[in-house]
């Protein structure tokens, strides 16, 4: 699942947090996003439903935050100079 520039409307964030909330504790579950978890009220649009989902996310959780130059971008480059 990628999170990042397509808003939820209030059912989706909704049905997002019960999804989350059935698979914590039983199910792994990844999410990418490139946002920060600061900027997740632009996505999820209420800051009550964007605690609540942060908060089943991150409990028990790895959290890896990769900084860096774009692979696309790379491979773009590569192509072009071809």
């Amino acid at each position: 699942m990628n999170i990042g520039y397509i808003s939820f409307d209030k059912e989706g964030s909704e049905l997002l947090f019960t999804n989350l909330s059935l698979r914590a504790g039983s199910k792994s579950t990844i999410i990418t996003t490139n946002l920060s978890f600061e900027r997740l009220n632009e996505i999820f649009l209420d800051s009550v439903m964007t605690a609540a989902i942060l908060d089943r996310l991150t409990h028990k959780s790895y959290m890896l935050n990769m900084n860096g130059n774009s692979y696309r971008l790379k491979e773009t480059m590569e192509w072009l100079a071809k």
